[in-house]
């Protein structure tokens, strides 16, 4: 009752004639062949590059390398000493430039026209 038997199939094959053709028929049956056998080649690599890399994920345990240690930032403690050392040494030099500046006298403060006229 559920099957198809010959002359289910004769029907099937008569309407399939008289829709597409006698001359479309062998085109199309070639065209389907080659397009399953297109998908069945598709598949079987597929399924040959997942057991590949099933091989392979079992042959080779991951090992995890350990990472080297990263040299703690430097603290605020650290940092602030290091701003105090650098404004440090800007003040002396700026007291050095000051003091050089005041060593040549009044020569020293006036001006390019002043020391023209003298």
């Amino acid at each position: 009752m559920g099957g198809l038997g010959a002359p289910e199939l004769i029907i099937i094959g008569l309407v399939l004639v008289l829709l597409f053709g006698a001359k479309k028929l062998p085109d199309t049956a070639r065209a389907l062949g080659q397009s399953l056998r297109l998908f069945k080649k598709e598949t079987t690599k597929l399924h040959e590059e997942d057991d590949a890399r099933a091989a392979q994920a079992n042959a080779q345990p991951i090992v995890v390398q350990p990472q080297p240690i990263q040299p703690a930032a430097p603290s605020v403690e650290d940092r602030l000493r290091l701003l105090e050392e650098e404004n440090a040494k800007l003040r002396t030099t700026s007291q050095a430039r000051a003091g050089e500046a005041t060593v040549g006298g009044s020569s020293a403060a006036q001006t390019p026209k002043d020391q023209g006229s003298v």
